[in-house]
């Protein structure tokens, strides 16, 4: 059975449990998820002053990895369509602006299907954990992939299934029978987002399959990194450029 991964259901669950979003990442994932988004800017460094973008940024908190490797110059944009997930990264912005170094990060709510920016624009279009909730992920690909600049990168981080047999079924076991327990305790919602994270990661593409969707929205170079025996991988591409150049 497919996951109801429509706008209404997604906006709704994430609106649900924004106020317990990041304490829960950082619990059920031990604390792995801050070493995933400093891989994730360690390994696609920005340079330049061309804009940043991070698409389904929730918190935020990507966006603003990336605002610490960038220039006081660049340009950071964080979107996503639940309200809820901006209003906190707003918050936690003011609250500790040494997330940023000083530099302001601006946060826009907009669909990831239906970016408002304009064409080759962006240095950087970064997502993570956030590609799986789009209803229509070639829709969302291909976006982020319009929006980026020539010889930019279209940078990836999400989860994955363990290559090892042993690992990938204790692994499918936490995650069908004890994750589900603890997030719906402690994050109550009407949506289950916790049985619905599992059931969205065990249905979505990674490792070659996701590489080969990011090949069709029309990237190059595309590569992958397993991470934390590939409970997690970090995926980019590049946009290529005109024949002419």
């Amino acid at each position: 059975m497919n996951v109801d991964k429509s706008g209404s259901r997604v906006r709704q669950m994430f609106g649900e449990i924004s106020e317990r979003y990041d304490f829960m990442n950082h619990l059920l994932s031990g604390g792995t998820d801050y070493y995933w988004r400093w891989r994730a800017v360690r390994t696609i460094r920005p340079h330049g002053d061309a804009p940043i973008l991070d698409v389904c940024t929730g918190t935020g908190d990507l966006a603003f990895a990336f605002s610490k490797k960038a220039t006081s110059e660049t340009p950071i944009v964080g979107s996503d369509f639940t309200h809820q997930m901006l209003t906190i990264a707003l918050e936690k912005q003011i609250d500790k602006p040494s997330r940023t170094n000083g530099q302001t990060v601006q946060f826009l709510e907009a669909d990831t299907q239906q970016l408002p920016f304009e064409q080759n624009l962006f240095q950087i279009v970064s997502v993570a954990f956030g590609l799986r909730n789009v209803a229509d992920t070639m829709s969302g690909l291909r976006e982020m992939t319009r929006v980026c600049l020539p010889g930019g990168k279209v940078v990836i981080l999400e989860f994955a299934m363990p290559s090892n047999g042993l690992l990938r079924g204790m692994y499918g076991w936490y995650f069908r029978n004890i994750l589900p327990r603890i997030g719906q305790l402690l994050a109550r919602n009407q949506q289950s987002a916790y049985n619905y994270l599992p059931e969205s990661v065990s249905e979505f593409p990674y490792g070659e399959d996701l590489m080969k969707l990011m090949r069709e929205a029309g990237l190059t170079e595309v590569e992958w990194r397993p991470l934390t025996f590939g409970v997690a991988g970090l995926y980019w591409g590049t946009k290529p450029k005109p024949d002419s150049e």
